[in-house]
C-alpha cells in the first residue's frame, strides 16, 4: 500500500476511510473482495464514522453527559410505569409532529432517565436537542442578560428541534422566571417540541412559578398538543440507596 494513500484520504476529510484501510486491505487478501466490494465497505466505515461523530457532537451540545436508553431502563422495578407509550415516544415521531410530552410523577422514580432517553432518541433520528434544569434555565437567562446576549440564548432556546425542562415544581423560581418560559414556550408553539418533568399537578404551576396569568398562558400553549405520561410506583434512587447500605453492612460484618 503507497504510505501516501492513508495521509491523501485525510487530507480529503475521509478520516473513516483512512482508519479502516488496513483492516480492509486485510480483509480484501484473506477474502477475497472484489473491487466494488471493497470500495462499498470503505464507504460504509467513512459514512458510519461521520453518523458516530455527528451523534457526539450533538450529545455535546444537548448536554447529556451519559447516553440513557430506553433499552437501559429498569421496567420490572415499576412495571406500572406505561412502557409501551414511551417507547413510542422514543422513536420522535412527537418531535416531527411538533408536540409535548409531560412526564409527571414522584421523585426518583426515573423521570431524569425517561427524559434524557427520550433526547438521546431524537438526536439519533437526526433532530438537534437541548436538555436543561429549569433552574439552570433561569440562571442562563440572569447570565445572558447580563453580558447583553439574551437574543443570542433566545434564538438558541427557539430553533434547537427538543428542549427538556426538568425539575418543574421543586421550588419556586425568582422574579421573571415565568415571563421568561413563556417566552420561550410562546416562540416554539408549533415549531419545536418541549418535554416536561414534574412531581407537581399542573394546577399548580402558578404557585411555584410565582406568576398564575403566565402559568395559564404556558400551560395553554403546552397542553395543547401534550401526551401526559403519570409515572407510578417507588423510588428507585431510594431503592439504590438501601441495597449500598445493606452491602455496606455486609462488609462491615464479614471484615
Amino acid at each position: 500500500m503507497n504510505p501516501q494513500l492513508p495521509v491523501q484520504l485525510r487530507h480529503l476529510r475521509l478520516s473513516g476511510m483512512a482508519q479502516a484501510l488496513p483492516v480492509r486491505l486485510e480483509q480484501a487478501q484473506s477474502a477475497p473482495l472484489g473491487c466494488a466490494e471493497f470500495l462499498e465497505l470503505l464507504v460504509e466505515d467513512e459514512l458510519t464514522r461521520r453518523a458516530d461523530r455527528l451523534f457526539s457532537r450533538r450529545l455535546k451540545a444537548a448536554g447529556i453527559l451519559q447516553v440513557k436508553d430506553l433499552s437501559d431502563f429498569d421496567w420490572k422495578f415499576n412495571p406500572k410505569i406505561p412502557r409501551a407509550k414511551l417507547v413510542e415516544l422514543g422513536t420522535a415521531r412527537f418531535v416531527a409532529e411538533h408536540a409535548h410530552v409531560l412526564l409527571i410523577g414522584p421523585p426518583g422514580i426515573g423521570k431524569s432517565h425517561l427524559a434524557t432517553a427520550l433526547a438521546v432518541g431524537a438526536i439519533r433520528a437526526g433532530y438537534r436537542a437541548l436538555t436543561r434544569s429549569v433552574f439552570d434555565l433561569v440562571q442562563d437567562f440572569a447570565e445572558a442578560e447580563a453580558t447583553a446576549e439574551r437574543k443570542a440564548l433566545v434564538q438558541t432556546l427557539t430553533k434547537v428541534d427538543l428542549l427538556v425542562l426538568e425539575d418543574f415544581g421543586m421550588k419556586k423560581l425568582g422574579l421573571n422566571a415565568a415571563e421568561q418560559i413563556l417566552e420561550i414556550v410562546v416562540r416554539r408553539h408549533e415549531r419545536g417540541s418541549i418535554v416536561i418533568t414534574t412531581n407537581r399537578p399542573t394546577e399548580d404551576w402558578g404557585q411555584f412559578l410565582g406568576d398564575v396569568p403566565a402559568a395559564t398562558a404556558i400551560l395553554d400553549r403546552f397542553l395543547a398538543r401534550v401526551d401526559i405520561v403519570q409515572l407510578q410506583g417507588k423510588s428507585y434512587r431510594l431503592h439504590q440507596r438501601a441495597q449500598r447500605g445493606a452491602q455496606a453492612g455486609q462488609a462491615e460484618d464479614s471484615a
